[in-house]
């Protein structure tokens, strides 16, 4: 079933003419248009689908700095500043609250790395330690295992992927954005070698810069302007269940569950540590840039051959702008949930906490990660299109890192001093020779 996010209705007349479009109204293209009105940036926010319709609403719903990349903690930490406050900056609800979140170690290796994690960020201050075997099983009473540590921080939070994009898309058109869904950019136009606005399939809007916060659909997008962009799809699915009642409230991740509480006092159960990545024509486009990540991460990934495989080699990869492009045909990517997994993960936490047992299963849904090959985001211009700017990759990692993604595009397309270094987040670092790093 495809989970319902929030409605943000669509302003009625195309603007002709704004400062900034950002392309794609999940967390990234929300947040940033939010950042760019709040700058008094005219900007115009365009949807094709609905806001937060796509992995932006289907997410676990966590918004963490611990177990981060090292690259992405000064951005993780900014974010966690604009979270505390989003409620009151939006005038609306995104369900951001602070439990705290844990991942659980399995072993006395998983122990270490935490530890090593802990020391790498120590002086950023943050609040997160390695607790003890005695300290995680008096933060998870009931469990029916005990595990030799975990990483934990009081501090970290989760807030409601169904609502947090539409409040805070909501929030930016309070800010004087434009804010336009069932609307597809369908392409940029340019003139003497920089951006000059964008075609879309309700007619044009010029401007000096874009912004493509396009999740899963970046890629295609620009390699339609002839722009290489190293992403793939991961295919990622969670549950929902009833409310529940003596369940831990904190977030916590084992090997093969994670959960989070929810508003409505359900959980969102997924599973940790499996995922789908369907094989495409991409993934031998892409192969050898994807090898070190594959290793990294082969014990996660469950590889599928199916019918994603035609359906990605019939999308057109070049369209005119006076054409109906892929974004058109389908509104909102809406992918099956991966039953298996789920059943695993939902096995395992009942399993391992009693109290879920029996609770009944409301929802089940699954959403399309675009991920890198280094599995950090791409945030920053692109040299060979001046005003053209990426807010995509962000592999699994985009919706609590969102708010400061968007701070930091916004502070990039305006020219001001950025709120942390942009160096690790630009695209040329796939093309330039720079080492794939997994961490």
């Amino acid at each position: 079933m495809m989970p319902s996010p929030d409605r943000v209705p669509s302003d009625p007349q195309l603007p002709a003419r704004v400062d900034v479009v950002v392309i794609g109204g999940g967390i990234i293209g929300a947040s940033t248009a939010l950042a760019l009105a709040q700058k008094g940036v005219s900007v115009a926010l365009c949807e094709k689908g609905e806001i937060g319709a796509e992995q932006s609403g289907r997410n676990w719903g966590w918004a963490r700095i611990g177990n981060r990349d090292p690259r992405e903690i000064p951005l993780m930490i900014e974010s966690k500043r604009l979270w505390r406050t989003m409620n009151e900056t939006v005038e609306g609800e995104t369900g951001y609250r602070r439990p705290g979140v844990m991942y659980l170690c399995e072993t006395e290796a998983d122990v270490a790395r935490y530890e090593k994690w802990v020391e790498h960020a120590k002086h950023y201050q943050l609040d997160h330690k390695v607790l003890s075997s005695d300290e995680v099983a008096a933060l998870l009473p009931g469990a029916t295992r005990r595990w030799p540590g975990a990483i934990y921080s009081p501090s970290d939070g989760r807030a409601e992927p169904q609502k947090a994009a539409p409040a805070i898309a909501i929030g930016a058109r309070r800010n004087g954005a434009a804010v336009l869904t069932n609307c597809a950019v369908r392409g940029i136009e340019t003139q003497g070698g920089r951006v000059s606005g964008v075609v879309t399939e309700k007619g044009r809007i010029d401007c000096g810069s874009v912004v493509l916060a396009g999740g899963a659909w970046s890629r295609l997008f620009c390699g339609n302007l002839g722009i290489e962009l190293p992403a793939l799809k991961v295919r990622a699915s969670v549950l929902r269940t009833a409310p529940v009642e003596g369940a831990p409230e904190q977030g916590t991740g084992g090997r093969g569950f994670a959960f989070r509480k929810r508003l409505d006092g359900g959980y969102t159960v997924a599973n940790r540590g499996a995922s789908t990545a369907e094989i495409v024509p991409d993934s031998f486009r892409l192969f050898f840039q994807y090898m070190p990540a594959l290793r990294a991460q082969w014990k996660d990934l469950r590889l599928r051959v199916g019918g994603r495989f035609l359906e990605e080699l019939r999308t057109p990869r070049r369209w005119s702008l006076d054409a109906v492009s892929p974004f058109e045909k389908t509104r909102i990517l809406d992918p099956e949930p991966d039953n298996d997994i789920l059943d695993e993960a939902y096995a395992m936490l009942t399993k391992t906490f009693p109290v879920f047992a029996g609770v009944e299963i409301l929802d089940r849904w699954a959403g399309m990660i675009d991920v890198t090959p280094d599995v950090v985001p791409v945030i920053g211009p692109v040299s060979t299109t001046p005003g053209f700017f990426i807010a995509s990759g962000f592999s699994g990692h985009g919706f609590g890192i969102g708010p400061g993604a968007g701070r930091l595009m916004a502070d990039l397309v305006t020219g001001t001093p950025t709120l942390v270094d942009p160096k690790p987040f630009r695209l040329e670092r796939f093309s330039d020779g720079s080492p794939i790093v997994i961490h």
